[in-house]
Formats: C-alpha cells, structure tokens, sequence
C-alpha cells in the first residue's frame, strides 16, 4: 500500500530539511514555540532506536560488538561518537546503519503522522529526506540553506572538529543545489534571522 492512501488527506505536512549545521534546529524550534505547530525529528526517533531494549539496539550491538558502548554504565548505552566515527570512516558501515534505521525511522514518523490527523500542519524535519527517500510523507518540501562558508564554521563550532572534518561530513551528503532543485520553498539562514522569520510569518 501506497503511503498516501493511509496518511491523512487533509493534513499539510512540511518535510523540512538541509545539509549539516544549516540551521533545521533553530527554524524548526521557532515554528514549535511561535506558530504552536508538532514538530517530528528524525533525530528524535534515530535516538530511542539506539537505546538499551530495542531490537535496534541489539543488531547494532552484535554488529559492532560491545566495544561501542559504554561498559561502566548499567545499561550499556551506545556511545555515539563512537559510532559516528565507524560510519565517518567507512561508508560501507553508514550504508548498514541507515538501512537498519531509516525503515524504522520512517515507521514511527508515518504513525505519529496518523495519530495526530487532527493537526491540520505538521512538520516533519528529516536532514536526509532525499537520501533516505522520505518524500513521500510530505505534502511539500523547504529547504534550509546557508553559505558553505557559514555551514562549515557552524559545524567546527558545534561539533568541535576540524576544517577538513567538517568539509568531509559536508561532502558526503547530497549537495544543496540539488537539494533545492527538489524543493518547494527555500529559506536563507545566514548571519540575521530576519529573512526566514519574515518567510515563516508568510507562510504558516
């Protein structure tokens, strides 16, 4: 069956996304708080996925061995620096991973889409929305963009890395230009907030 068959008919769902460090967050919080609109983050739902208990879990764990995870802690919760570091260095790794949870992933966000059909707007932030073919639970798409420039000194900030690691995460995702070829709308997230905020104002 076709996702837009069960996915509730009158309910606008804003696939929001973006490459790494582009601002999602902060956009997406500013809809949360000034428009009063649910927010679904696939980060959300990729971390209770790794937690001790999931089925999820255990694959991981039996796939990468307990050396990934914190052994002092009763529960033995994945360490996920550890992790992003395997699939940082090893694309092999990363396609594994995202084939284990993206199907989940999308699982749970199609349910929580359902249970909440009587919210006529919903935003749905998904960074790797093209990559993990998420378009279909969307009504529209908008992408978040800034310069390269800007994304990279937010990246080594927020992430504490280097240069050269953050252009190498940078790299591996879907460009932006193609990004916005696929989109709908395109907000601008650079120095001032002015600009979105004016857009969001627009159009929610």
């Amino acid at each position: 069956m076709e996702f837009e068959e069960i996915l509730p008919k009158n309910q606008k769902r804003i696939g929001l996304t973006g490459g790494i460090a582009s601002g999602k967050s902060t956009i997406s919080e500013y809809i949360h708080k000034q428009k009063k609109i649910e927010i679904l983050d696939a980060d959300f739902y990729s971390k209770q996925l790794i937690m001790p208990g999931k089925e999820s879990y255990h694959k991981i764990i039996e796939h990468y061995g307990v050396e990934i995870t914190d052994l002092e802690s009763p529960n033995k919760e994945i360490i996920t620096s550890k992790l992003r570091k395997i699939i940082f260095n090893d694309s092999l790794e990363k396609i594994w991973l995202e084939d284990l949870l993206h199907p989940l992933i999308k699982y749970q966000m199609l349910n929580d889409c359902i249970k909440l059909i009587e919210n006529k707007t919903l935003v749905l932030v998904i960074p790797l929305l093209f990559e993990a073919n998420f378009n279909d639970l969307c009504t529209e798409i908008w992408l978040v963009k800034c310069s390269a420039d800007a994304q990279r000194k937010r990246l080594m900030k927020r992430d504490r890395i280097s240069r050269e690691e953050a252009e190498k995460l940078i790299s591996s995702q879907m460009s932006l230009e193609e990004k916005e070829k696929k989109s709908d709308i395109v907000l601008i997230n650079e120095s001032s907030r002015i600009h979105w905020k004016k857009q969001l104002d627009n159009l929610l």
